[in-house]
């Protein structure tokens, strides 16, 4: 058809994913929120870019994940998607905007996609999503679950804390999980949950894992990218693995640019614009 434009060559979509899970082959999983930072991190090779309800917390300044909105996330996602060619975009439902009827979280899901350029939608919750996963996969909307921490629940479940410690816990995950699956989710999140669990939910799932703080064994790693480069302040998760520290050679670049400008440095001449000659000769008749 005339008007579909070519995909960039390895563009992941659901057959990808479905296809790495069963040559045991590991996928890597971003957040990214602007136009900018997609590049990048598509650039740098990321399979599946996350628009993540984490905005609300590296980019907004929130407490928490709960007061992040349907249109923050749209417009986050609108510029995600134009700065990315080869990842699968995937946006977080935010809290609020899956909880009243399904058809309502259909609409919301629908304007991810239509409007904001996602290509799969992630939302929160185990066994009392499922009946809403099957209905957004009946109506062609991919789906990845979360179950384990559950961020948008942090009041309820009192904090942020690892989940499935004890049998029980582990037992009803591991059922949320299969549940999940045969609703149609196409992978699920694993948040915090012990890596001998996440290993064997792993093991039990025909669809991808998706870990953060859940052990080696998931079949995808995701992280905030804020959280990767150092540009998030305070102590930071167990799992988080600092891989540069962009916060601080930002501060020293600006720190560097500002004794320039008071010390007469910044700028020099072929640093601005001059008149031309001509113009010279003319003010000066």
């Amino acid at each position: 058809m005339a008007y579909l434009q070519p995909d960039k060559e390895g563009k992941v979509y659901l057959p990808a994913i479905r296809a790495a899970k069963e040559r045991g082959e590991k996928l890597v999983c971003l957040t990214a929120y602007d136009y900018p930072t997609a590049r990048i991190v598509d650039e740098a090779g990321v399979d599946m870019i996350l628009v993540g309800d984490s905005i609300g917390n590296v980019i907004h300044g929130y407490g928490n994940t709960i007061p992040v909105s349907l249109d923050e996330i749209t417009s986050a996602c609108i510029a995600v998607k134009r700065g990315t060619e080869r990842a699968m975009v995937v946006a977080d439902m935010p809290f609020g905007t899956y909880h009243i009827s399904e058809n309502e979280s259909v609409k919301n899901a629908l304007r991810l996609m239509k409007y904001g350029g996602a290509e799969a939608v992630k939302l929160e919750g185990g066994r009392n999503r499922s009946d809403l996963v099957k209905r957004l996969v009946d109506e062609e909307i991919p789906v990845v679950a979360h179950i384990g921490l559950t961020p948008q629940s942090v009041y309820k479940m009192g904090g942020y804390r690892v989940q499935g410690r004890t049998a029980e816990q582990a037992k009803r995950l591991i059922e949320d999980a299969k549940l999940l699956e045969e609703a149609g989710a196409f992978a699920v999140v694993l948040e915090l949950v012990p890596r001998e669990l996440a290993g064997m939910i792993t093991k039990e799932l025909t669809i991808s894992t998706i870990g953060i703080g859940a052990g080696a064994e998931c079949d995808i790693q995701v992280l905030v990218l804020h959280d990767l480069v150092g540009m998030t302040f305070g102590r930071q998760p167990r799992f988080v693995r600092r891989y540069a520290d962009i916060g601080q050679v930002m501060t020293d670049a600006i720190k560097n640019w500002s004794a320039d400008v008071k010390s007469g440095a910044y700028p020099n001449d072929s640093e601005s614009y001059g008149l031309t000659d001509e113009t010279k000769r003319e003010m000066s008749a």
